[in-house]
């Protein structure tokens, strides 16, 4: 079976006996061509199926009106949320978005990176996957004049915008808490250390611990990939250890719902014998039993953010070197799973 050959602005020309100049213009809503050309058509094009070829415009003019945006996932609700209000901030201005996600791997990262590219996207927001340690293909994105804005998960070695909470401090506030709790022994299951925002949490986590003479247990602080099964697997290392935590910090949600499983199907009291904080507000903390600590990270404001921080660079002739660094305050959100006193 022969494949159906594409409506071309040609073939709009033939039917009306125009040019394909004329044809084109009409499209683009020029001023120069009569309301009742570019009606006549508007209405040839929808009757062949016309649909336009948005990436021989953009290398025409320069502009294809799309953004990029890169997530590790995205069934998670922080980053469907951050996704959704760029989205909205974007599409109001006459932009659409290409979501791509990297399912936290640095090689489809690269490749989603590249397709991008190839697009012509006027710019890309990104939050970089766990295996992200090679910076290059970010330093392609700039190298182009390209605007970049990264969020939640960045590195400040880029030198670009950047928008995200106070992942150090946050950290500091759940061992605080923690330890308002009567909690001595406090273990933290963290994301890997090279990218910043974890390294932030693991860095909160010491110096809090140093601030109140509790030591630093090397058997406590563990690295994952912060998914639902390394957090149980994790959180099975930790009780098998002679001397296990009276609580655990998880940089993560997901990863602490699987802990909190593993511990109810051990039947450890919540938060009695093991008192148990994530981070990231996913919806479920709150359903789940018992409901769970977490840190709200401002979802909706980051997205927001993010896309207005585009939106500034479209203003600008030029890339500039001073950078948009907006740092958000996190909340903590204490629920049952800490709170000895409830």
């Amino acid at each position: 079976m022969a494949k159906k050959r594409k409506t071309t602005i040609k073939d709009i020309a033939n039917v009306l006996n125009i040019s394909p100049a004329a044809v084109s213009k009409a499209l683009n809503n020029d001023s120069r061509i009569s309301d009742k050309t570019k009606k006549a058509v508007k209405q040839v094009a929808i009757n062949l199926n016309y649909q336009p070829n948005h990436l021989a415009s953009a290398l025409r003019s320069g502009k294809s009106n799309l953004v990029g945006v890169v997530v590790p996932r995205t069934n998670s609700n922080f980053f469907s949320s951050v996704i959704q209000n760029i989205e909205e901030v974007l599409n109001k201005e006459g932009y659409n978005i290409i979501i791509t996600q990297s399912n936290e791997s640095y090689e489809k990262e690269c490749r989603n990176i590249d397709t991008l590219l190839f697009t012509q996207v006027d710019g890309i927001i990104a939050s970089m996957a766990n295996e992200t340690i090679n910076l290059e293909y970010y330093e392609k994105v700039k190298a182009k004049g390209i605007p970049l804005i990264l969020f939640d998960r960045g590195e400040n070695d880029l030198n670009v915008d950047y928008i995200g909470i106070d992942d150090y401090t946050s950290s500091h506030t759940i061992v605080e808490h923690l330890v308002s709790q009567g909690c001595k022994r406090i273990a933290h299951i963290g994301g890997f250390k090279h990218t910043r925002i974890f390294n932030n949490r693991i860095r909160g986590y010491i110096d809090a611990l140093k601030k109140h003479n509790l030591p630093l247990d090397e058997e406590l602080l563990i690295e994952c990939d912060l998914s639902k099964e390394d957090g149980s697997k994790k959180m099975e290392q930790l009780l098998a250890l002679e001397n296990r935590p009276d609580a655990v910090y998880v940089a993560g949600d997901y990863a602490a719902l699987g802990a909190l499983q593993v511990l109810n199907g051990r039947n450890i009291k919540i938060p009695q014998e093991i008192a148990l904080v994530g981070f990231g507000n996913e919806p479920f903390t709150a359903m789940v039993t018992p409901s769970i600590t977490s840190v709200e990270q401002h979802s909706a404001e980051i997205g927001k953010r993010a896309a207005l921080t585009f939106l500034e660079h479209t203003k600008k002739e030029t890339i500039t070197q001073t950078l948009n660094k907006q740092i958000l305050d996190a909340k903590l959100i204490i629920r049952d799973s800490s709170d000895k006193n409830n």
